[in-house]
């Protein structure tokens, strides 16, 4: 791996050329380490598998410490090993110690250009354009490059619920790993389908408000005019019809207005006035 053309031994000399410049065209990580670190040497042969696997999407250049002293003290390295990513001529990343191969995998990918990334641009444009279709098919070529870049995976997710093709999307959504379906972002997105899918089987936002007006025990139609409303940015509006599903029939639809209040808390980010306003208010039906 020592022969590899992706791996440089960078020093005082060579600095500004191999890891600053070249960051303009490629991640530069920057490992500062030492014969006699035993972290050092538990760390290299993961920083050795990414570098074979990535084959040039991101260059790692090696800092013997000891023989470069003055440019470990001119990056503040305490202790090592000290990993230092650079890209377009910056440090934008930084960490020390042992990594697993997850954290790093993930520090390099925020940073380096993608095979499947220029499908994602074209994607985008046509998606701005108006071309969901060509959208949609410039993605699915991106997965098949890159079937593990889940960024990938959830965009297209979110083009599917848009064009109401719900089951490919929630499928699509079952393909990432557990722990990627816990994240946040996916949680959110989880709401947004299930909004989505009430939503668009339900009748017209002004035939359902006309309906509850007229009949406010109808909680089909109030739990399908809440989802309308969280579609049109109503948030408050959907929280109101929700917690009044929940004051009058927890069992309806198995807990729907509990179960729709927590989704669009998620949906929400769990976070903010609103959010926090209308927990107070769900918990107080709950105790």
């Amino acid at each position: 791996m020592d022969n590899s053309p992706y791996i440089i031994v960078a020093d005082q000399q060579n600095f500004t050329t191999e890891v600053i410049e070249k960051s303009n065209q490629v991640p530069v990580l920057v490992d500062f380490w030492a014969s006699w670190c035993a972290p050092c040497k538990a760390v290299e042969p993961i920083l050795e598998k990414l570098v074979a696997e990535y084959q040039g999407q991101f260059i790692l250049a090696k800092v013997d410490t000891d023989e470069q002293q003055q440019l470990a003290g001119q990056y503040s390295i305490r202790g090592i090993p000290a990993l230092k990513l650079f890209r377009y001529g910056k440090l934008v990343e930084e960490t020390s110690g042992v990594q697993s191969e997850d954290v790093l995998r993930k520090m390099i990918d925020k940073y380096r250009e993608r095979p499947a990334d220029k499908l994602r641009t074209q994607a985008d444009l046509a998606n701005v354009a108006g071309n969901s279709s060509e959208a949609i098919s410039l993605l699915e070529q991106a997965l098949e490059i890159e079937p593990n870049y889940h960024t990938v995976t959830l965009e297209l997710a979110k083009l599917m619920i848009e064009q109401q093709r719900f089951a490919e999307a929630e499928k699509l959504i079952k393909t990432l790993p557990i722990n990627i379906q816990s994240e946040a972002e996916v949680n959110e997105l989880q709401a947004h389908l299930t909004f989505s899918k009430l939503a668009a089987e339900a009748p017209a936002t002004e035939v359902l408000t006309t309906t509850v007006a007229n009949n406010p025990d109808d909680l089909m139609a109030r739990y399908q005019l809440s989802a309308k409303k969280v579609l049109e940015g109503e948030h408050e509006i959907a929280m109101q019809h929700l917690l009044e599903i929940m004051r009058k029939s927890r069992a309806f639809e198995n807990d729907a207005g509990r179960n729709g209040l927590l989704a669009l808390f998620t949906l929400l980010g769990n976070q903010g006035p609103l959010v926090n306003n209308y927990r107070k208010k769900m918990l107080s039906l709950l105790y």
